[in-house]
């Protein structure tokens, strides 16, 4: 990483803590997973559709131990808070509990009836929930997307279908697509780690890709919203856990890959495998694929669909040619040149080559689906592409006043290293970055993450992100020994994200840029179990108006 600009001697690093002050509990879900009471409504048709349990029994092989004539789903869930009258209940075993104990409160809820497996089964009961209960062989996870495609009738839209999958910028290429869509006329829905969005109403969202009835649920609200054209970030998890099962993707893409997510799936080959399964004819027919690095090139050969190549190096074989053409700190240009005399010429509105990149692979993956780019960029304004990405690089300052303060949710060493080089290529004057590391998640990448950020960097701030049940100051240390490898940046230890903010708009000049990576969108920070009110954009605003830079 080379950035011609004059930078800061290192230093030894100065620390600075403050306590927490836990506030807001989490509650325990029935099925095992960590979702909070608010997470637990899904999205639903407002008019769903009756389908009849006795065929859907047969259909999947289902063992039924009561009378199914005449009994009707209106809706699936595997989370017994969120059963609604009319629901089929599926008790999916846990970490800590299997969903079926709960069967006799979404039997009270309003649930016609119990799909679990042989010892949900008996669970269920032992519970008395007094409905009948379907027997599957298989686990319930496995068969949960297939059967809530068939009670909402997702399992054949007609809205084209798109999925990125990728460890950093899925985000990016989703809201990319939605603009895009709309730009050719479309009704866009999309799903992401930020917000659910159908047409133009928005719902905040936790989880990057909801479990599958929460998803076909969706689905079902957007074609009833008549969306027809959908977006869908699609994590590793998600292909590995089941989660986007019984939906068909027209187009799947792949962007980039790197180290995270070890703690679950434990080495970089089984985190990756996870990623090439979506390139398969159970998911989607056609892929697009970034094959600058060795990880894309994999993609592109082992898929069992047809894809698509697209380079951003030169020299690259591929299909496609991205050329950035013009950076600035307020946006990036480029050209898309592509087979059969395709190309488009565009501009996105933030910075960084790996924007450009977003923007190039979500047009591709509209050319791929049938959508002429000469549609699209009829309804953008000389190629610009008005997105806004809740969270991804959000520019939080008022422009021209002072520093400018982005906040970011990228939280990977591939994450910062795209972003500080982005930044070192445009920035006018120093660079600022606050970061801090989860915890109880993948502990081997903290201290890459400490040298990439001070690598990049000029004044290094390492606060707090979510603890959760790890020692904080452990956390810290850890980034800390990584970022002192780098021998660049002056490293500065404040714990309390709130006085870090604080302190790195009391550092800034008028030319310099302050990024604050990893809380990007969210309303909390977790801590010992509790979940403490806490949104990054606002605590910046706040240091900002207090500093007299914002109105």
């Amino acid at each position: 990483m080379t950035r011609p600009r004059p930078r800061s001697a290192p230093s030894t690093s100065r620390r600075r803590t403050a306590p927490t002050n836990p506030s807001r509990p989490s509650t325990d879900p029935s099925a095992g997973g960590n979702l909070t009471t608010g997470d637990a409504l899904s999205i639903r048709p407002r008019n769903p559709r009756q389908a009849p349990l006795a065929p859907l029994a047969e259909r999947f092989g289902l063992r039924a131990e009561a009378a199914l004539d005449g009994l009707d789903a209106t809706g699936v869930t595997i989370d017994s808070r969120d059963v609604r009258p009319g629901d089929l209940y599926i008790g999916v075993p846990g970490a800590r509990r299997h969903g079926a104990e709960f069967a006799a409160q979404a039997a009270e809820r309003g649930a016609v009836a119990v799909l679990t497996d042989a010892e949900g089964a008996e669970l269920a009961g032992a519970a008395g929930a007094g409905i009948p209960v379907l027997v599957t062989d298989e686990h319930p996870r496995g068969i949960a997307g297939a059967v809530a495609a068939a009670v909402y009738g997702s399992e054949h839209l007609s809205a084209k279908t798109f999925g990125i999958t990728g460890t950093n910028g899925k985000t990016s290429v989703v809201y990319l697509l939605a603009e895009l869509l709309r730009a050719a006329g479309f009704t866009p829905g999309l799903s992401s780690t930020a917000e659910r969005r159908i047409g133009d109403e928005v719902i905040v969202s936790d989880l990057t890709s909801p479990e599958a009835p929460v998803l076909h649920g969706l689905l079902a609200r957007m074609a009833e919203k008549r969306v027809d054209g959908i977006a869908l970030e699609v994590s590793a998890h998600a292909v590995e856990r089941h989660r986007i099962d019984g939906v068909r993707f027209d187009v799947v893409a792949f962007n980039n890959f790197s180290q995270d997510h070890l703690d679950d799936f434990g080495d970089m080959e089984s985190y990756f495998a996870a990623k090439l399964a979506l390139f398969s004819p159970e998911h989607a027919e056609r892929g697009v694929v970034v094959v600058d690095g060795p990880y894309g090139q994999r993609i592109a050969r082992e898929s069992r669909i047809p894809v698509t190549r697209l380079a951003t190096e030169y020299g690259q074989d591929a299909d496609w040619h991205l050329a950035v053409t013009r950076q600035s700190i307020d946006g990036v240009s480029f050209v898309l040149q592509g087979p059969e005399g395709a190309h488009f010429r565009g501009s996105v509105p933030l910075f960084g080559r790996f924007m450009a990149e977003n923007a190039a692979l979500a047009l591709i993956m509209l050319h791929e689906a049938g959508i002429q780019l000469d549609r699209v960029a009829a309804g953008l304004e000389n190629g610009r592409i008005p997105v806004y990405i809740p969270g991804r690089l959000e520019l939080v300052s008022e422009p021209g006043v002072g520093p400018r303060f982005y906040v970011d949710y990228g939280h990977t060493p591939g994450a910062f290293e795209a972003m500080l080089d982005a930044l070192g290529e445009v920035a006018p004057g120093r660079i600022i970055f606050l970061f801090g590391a989860d915890g109880d998640r993948d502990t081997t990448k903290r201290e890459e993450m400490g040298r990439v950020a001070a690598a990049g960097s000029d004044v290094l701030i390492v606060c707090d992100y979510h603890p959760r049940s790890e020692p904080p100051e452990k956390i810290r240390a850890q980034l800390i020994a990584g970022a002192r490898t780098a021998g660049r940046a002056e490293i500065i230890e404040e714990g309390d994200p709130r006085a870090a903010v604080r302190l790195a708009v009391s550092l800034a000049g008028p030319d310099d840029v302050i990024l604050y990576a990893g809380p990007g969108h969210e309303d909390y920070q977790e801590v010992a179990g509790q979940h403490i009110p806490y949104s990054a954009r606002d605590e910046v605003r706040g240091a900002l108006r207090e500093a007299g830079l914002l109105k």
